[in-house]
Protein backbone atom coordinates (compact mmCIF):
# COMPACT_ATOMS: atom_id res chain seq x y z
CA UNK A 1 0.00 0.00 0.00
CA UNK A 2 1.07 3.59 -0.63
CA UNK A 3 -0.23 6.75 1.23
CA UNK A 4 0.35 9.67 0.48
CA UNK A 5 -0.70 12.11 3.07
CA UNK A 6 -0.67 15.99 2.52
CA UNK A 7 1.96 17.05 0.54
CA UNK A 8 2.85 20.27 -0.90
CA UNK A 9 5.79 20.50 -3.26
CA UNK A 10 6.94 23.99 -5.08
CA UNK A 11 9.48 24.67 -7.43
CA UNK A 12 11.07 28.50 -7.57
CA UNK A 13 8.04 29.37 -5.78
CA UNK A 14 5.47 27.63 -7.91
CA UNK A 15 2.93 25.72 -5.70
CA UNK A 16 2.27 22.21 -7.52
CA UNK A 17 1.11 20.23 -4.71
CA UNK A 18 -1.02 22.04 -2.17
CA UNK A 19 -1.93 19.00 0.59
CA UNK A 20 -2.30 16.19 -1.94
CA UNK A 21 -3.62 12.87 -0.23
CA UNK A 22 -4.33 9.59 -1.62
CA UNK A 23 -4.35 6.30 -1.08
CA UNK A 24 -3.18 3.20 -3.76
CA UNK A 25 -4.18 -0.08 -2.72
CA UNK A 26 -2.08 -2.87 -3.51
CA UNK A 27 -2.87 -4.65 -6.30
CA UNK A 28 -5.19 -2.06 -7.98
CA UNK A 29 -5.25 -0.30 -11.40
CA UNK A 30 -5.63 3.61 -10.59
CA UNK A 31 -5.66 6.04 -13.32
CA UNK A 32 -4.48 9.65 -12.44
CA UNK A 33 -6.16 12.24 -14.24
CA UNK A 34 -5.59 16.41 -14.40
CA UNK A 35 -5.03 18.98 -16.47
CA UNK A 36 -1.18 20.10 -17.51
CA UNK A 37 0.44 20.93 -14.43
CA UNK A 38 -1.63 20.06 -12.24
CA UNK A 39 1.17 17.58 -10.52
CA UNK A 40 0.28 14.26 -11.95
CA UNK A 41 4.13 13.38 -12.89
CA UNK A 42 5.74 15.04 -10.24
CA UNK A 43 3.62 12.77 -8.05
CA UNK A 44 4.84 9.81 -9.47
CA UNK A 45 8.50 10.86 -8.75
CA UNK A 46 7.52 11.46 -4.80
CA UNK A 47 6.25 7.93 -5.04
CA UNK A 48 9.83 6.80 -6.04
CA UNK A 49 11.52 8.93 -4.11
CA UNK A 50 12.57 11.09 -7.04
CA UNK A 51 11.62 14.48 -5.32
CA UNK A 52 10.92 14.65 -1.65
CA UNK A 53 8.08 16.47 -0.71
CA UNK A 54 8.13 20.09 1.29
CA UNK A 55 5.71 19.08 3.95
CA UNK A 56 3.84 15.72 4.61
CA UNK A 57 4.43 11.95 3.72
CA UNK A 58 4.62 9.40 1.20
CA UNK A 59 4.46 6.01 3.06
CA UNK A 60 5.42 2.96 0.61
CA UNK A 61 4.60 0.00 2.61
CA UNK A 62 5.35 1.50 5.60
CA UNK A 63 8.47 3.04 5.19
CA UNK A 64 8.35 7.08 4.94
CA UNK A 65 10.22 7.63 1.90
CA UNK A 66 11.36 10.98 3.45
CA UNK A 67 13.07 9.67 5.96
CA UNK A 68 14.50 6.44 4.99
CA UNK A 69 18.77 6.56 4.09
CA UNK A 70 19.35 5.78 0.73
CA UNK A 71 20.69 2.32 0.71
CA UNK A 72 17.09 1.73 2.07
CA UNK A 73 15.42 3.80 -0.63
CA UNK A 74 17.70 2.29 -3.35
CA UNK A 75 16.28 -1.35 -1.89
CA UNK A 76 12.68 0.31 -2.36
CA UNK A 77 12.60 1.70 -5.31
CA UNK A 78 13.51 -2.72 -6.68
CA UNK A 79 10.06 -3.00 -6.07
CA UNK A 80 9.26 -0.36 -8.81
CA UNK A 81 8.73 -0.41 -12.03
CA UNK A 82 8.48 2.86 -14.42
CA UNK A 83 7.28 3.29 -17.92
CA UNK A 84 8.94 6.62 -18.92
CA UNK A 85 6.80 8.95 -21.10
CA UNK A 86 8.69 8.78 -24.31
CA UNK A 87 10.53 5.26 -23.33
CA UNK A 88 13.72 6.72 -22.67
CA UNK A 89 15.42 4.09 -24.24
CA UNK A 90 19.23 4.36 -25.47
CA UNK A 91 20.03 4.47 -29.08
CA UNK A 92 23.65 3.32 -28.79
CA UNK A 93 22.41 0.37 -26.90
CA UNK A 94 20.42 -2.66 -28.98
CA UNK A 95 16.75 -3.66 -27.65
CA UNK A 96 18.17 -6.74 -25.13
CA UNK A 97 20.74 -4.13 -23.97
CA UNK A 98 18.07 -1.50 -22.99
CA UNK A 99 16.05 -4.54 -21.77
CA UNK A 100 18.57 -5.76 -19.75
CA UNK A 101 19.69 -2.40 -17.50
CA UNK A 102 18.04 -2.71 -14.50
CA UNK A 103 19.65 -5.89 -14.04
CA UNK A 104 23.06 -5.58 -15.13
CA UNK A 105 23.17 -2.01 -13.06
CA UNK A 106 21.93 -4.13 -9.96
CA UNK A 107 24.02 -5.32 -7.06
CA UNK A 108 22.47 -9.04 -7.45
CA UNK A 109 25.47 -11.07 -9.61
CA UNK A 110 23.34 -12.61 -12.54
CA UNK A 111 25.00 -14.81 -15.34
CA UNK A 112 24.61 -13.70 -18.82
CA UNK A 113 22.61 -16.61 -19.46
CA UNK A 114 20.07 -16.08 -17.00
CA UNK A 115 19.68 -11.98 -18.26
CA UNK A 116 19.38 -13.39 -21.86
CA UNK A 117 16.22 -15.44 -20.65
CA UNK A 118 15.15 -13.01 -18.55
CA UNK A 119 14.64 -10.16 -21.42
CA UNK A 120 13.41 -12.79 -23.92
CA UNK A 121 10.91 -13.52 -21.56
CA UNK A 122 9.92 -10.12 -21.40
CA UNK A 123 10.35 -9.08 -24.34
CA UNK A 124 7.46 -11.87 -25.85
CA UNK A 125 5.44 -11.15 -22.44
CA UNK A 126 5.09 -7.80 -24.26
CA UNK A 127 4.40 -9.12 -27.62
CA UNK A 128 7.63 -8.27 -29.22
CA UNK A 129 9.14 -11.93 -29.26
CA UNK A 130 13.07 -12.05 -30.69
CA UNK A 131 13.40 -8.29 -31.14
CA UNK A 132 16.48 -8.31 -29.00
CA UNK A 133 19.46 -7.11 -31.73
CA UNK A 134 17.32 -4.30 -33.17
CA UNK A 135 18.25 -0.53 -32.42
CA UNK A 136 15.55 2.05 -31.00
CA UNK A 137 16.03 3.75 -34.29
CA UNK A 138 14.60 0.68 -36.25
CA UNK A 139 11.30 0.57 -34.21
CA UNK A 140 7.83 2.04 -34.20
CA UNK A 141 6.76 4.39 -31.43
CA UNK A 142 4.28 1.62 -30.38
CA UNK A 143 7.14 -0.78 -30.56
CA UNK A 144 9.57 1.26 -28.16
CA UNK A 145 6.73 1.57 -25.65
CA UNK A 146 6.84 -1.99 -25.77
CA UNK A 147 10.23 -2.21 -24.66
CA UNK A 148 10.40 0.49 -22.00
CA UNK A 149 7.65 -1.60 -20.58
CA UNK A 150 9.63 -4.95 -20.47
CA UNK A 151 12.79 -2.68 -19.38
CA UNK A 152 10.14 -1.72 -16.39
CA UNK A 153 9.14 -5.32 -16.08
CA UNK A 154 12.89 -7.04 -16.25
CA UNK A 155 13.60 -6.86 -11.99
CA UNK A 156 9.71 -8.39 -11.20
CA UNK A 157 8.11 -5.23 -9.78
CA UNK A 158 5.18 -5.25 -7.67
CA UNK A 159 4.44 -1.70 -8.53
CA UNK A 160 4.34 -0.46 -12.51
CA UNK A 161 4.62 3.55 -12.93
CA UNK A 162 3.25 4.40 -16.17
CA UNK A 163 3.89 8.10 -17.29
CA UNK A 164 1.40 9.13 -19.92
CA UNK A 165 2.13 5.37 -22.02
CA UNK A 166 0.13 6.44 -25.04
CA UNK A 167 1.10 9.98 -25.75
CA UNK A 168 2.07 10.22 -29.49
CA UNK A 169 0.38 7.23 -30.20
CA UNK A 170 -2.47 7.08 -32.91
CA UNK A 171 -5.76 5.95 -31.44
CA UNK A 172 -5.54 1.88 -32.55
CA UNK A 173 -1.58 1.80 -30.99
CA UNK A 174 -2.64 3.36 -28.09
CA UNK A 175 -5.86 1.00 -27.40
CA UNK A 176 -3.03 -1.74 -27.80
CA UNK A 177 -0.63 -0.24 -25.26
CA UNK A 178 -3.76 -0.05 -22.21
CA UNK A 179 -4.71 -3.13 -23.26
CA UNK A 180 -2.01 -4.65 -22.84
CA UNK A 181 -1.27 -2.73 -19.25
CA UNK A 182 -4.71 -4.15 -18.41
CA UNK A 183 -3.81 -7.23 -19.14
CA UNK A 184 -0.34 -7.67 -17.43
CA UNK A 185 -1.91 -5.78 -14.28
CA UNK A 186 -4.22 -9.29 -13.84
CA UNK A 187 -1.92 -11.65 -15.35
CA UNK A 188 1.08 -10.26 -12.59
CA UNK A 189 -0.63 -9.38 -10.12
CA UNK A 190 1.20 -5.82 -9.84
CA UNK A 191 0.03 -2.27 -8.52
CA UNK A 192 -0.74 0.25 -11.85
CA UNK A 193 -0.16 3.60 -11.34
CA UNK A 194 -1.38 5.06 -14.66
CA UNK A 195 -0.55 8.79 -15.47
CA UNK A 196 -3.19 9.55 -18.63
CA UNK A 197 -4.97 12.42 -20.11
CA UNK A 198 -6.81 10.31 -22.13
CA UNK A 199 -10.34 9.02 -20.86
CA UNK A 200 -10.43 6.09 -23.39
CA UNK A 201 -7.29 4.56 -21.50
CA UNK A 202 -8.98 5.02 -18.16
CA UNK A 203 -12.06 2.92 -19.13
CA UNK A 204 -9.74 0.42 -20.21
CA UNK A 205 -6.93 0.18 -17.73
CA UNK A 206 -8.41 1.45 -14.24
CA UNK A 207 -10.36 -0.07 -11.59
CA UNK A 208 -10.07 3.35 -9.51
CA UNK A 209 -9.56 7.05 -11.25
CA UNK A 210 -8.07 9.51 -9.06
CA UNK A 211 -8.55 13.28 -10.12
CA UNK A 212 -5.77 16.09 -9.28
CA UNK A 213 -6.95 19.60 -9.35
CA UNK A 214 -4.95 22.90 -8.08
CA UNK A 215 -2.62 20.51 -6.62
CA UNK A 216 -5.15 18.24 -4.33
CA UNK A 217 -7.04 15.13 -4.85
CA UNK A 218 -9.95 16.33 -5.91
CA UNK A 219 -12.12 13.00 -7.09
CA UNK A 220 -11.59 9.17 -6.34
CA UNK A 221 -13.72 6.76 -7.49
CA UNK A 222 -14.43 4.22 -10.48
CA UNK A 223 -14.41 5.41 -13.60
CA UNK A 224 -18.27 5.23 -14.44
CA UNK A 225 -18.56 7.40 -11.29
CA UNK A 226 -16.10 9.73 -12.81
CA UNK A 227 -18.29 10.18 -15.95
CA UNK A 228 -21.84 10.53 -14.29
CA UNK A 229 -20.45 12.98 -12.06
CA UNK A 230 -22.23 16.55 -12.29
CA UNK A 231 -19.12 18.27 -11.31
CA UNK A 232 -18.82 21.39 -13.31
CA UNK A 233 -15.01 20.93 -12.80
CA UNK A 234 -15.04 17.33 -13.83
CA UNK A 235 -17.09 17.61 -16.75
CA UNK A 236 -15.00 20.37 -18.16
CA UNK A 237 -11.78 18.14 -17.97
CA UNK A 238 -13.90 15.34 -19.67
CA UNK A 239 -15.08 17.79 -22.58
CA UNK A 240 -11.63 18.81 -22.87
CA UNK A 241 -10.48 15.56 -23.77
CA UNK A 242 -13.18 14.68 -26.12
Amino acid sequence: MIVIDNIYKSFNHNQVLRGLSLTINKGEALAVIGRSGCGKSVLLKHIIGLLKPDSGTVTVEGSDIGKIKQKELYQLRKKFGFLFQGAALFDSMTVGENVALPLIEGDEKISQTEIDRTVAEKLELVGLPGIENLKPAELSGGMKKRVGLARALVTQPEYILYDEPTTGLDPIMSQSIDNLIKDLSIKLNVTAIVVTHDMISVNIVAERVAMLHEGKTYFTGSPEELLNSEDEVIQDFIARTK
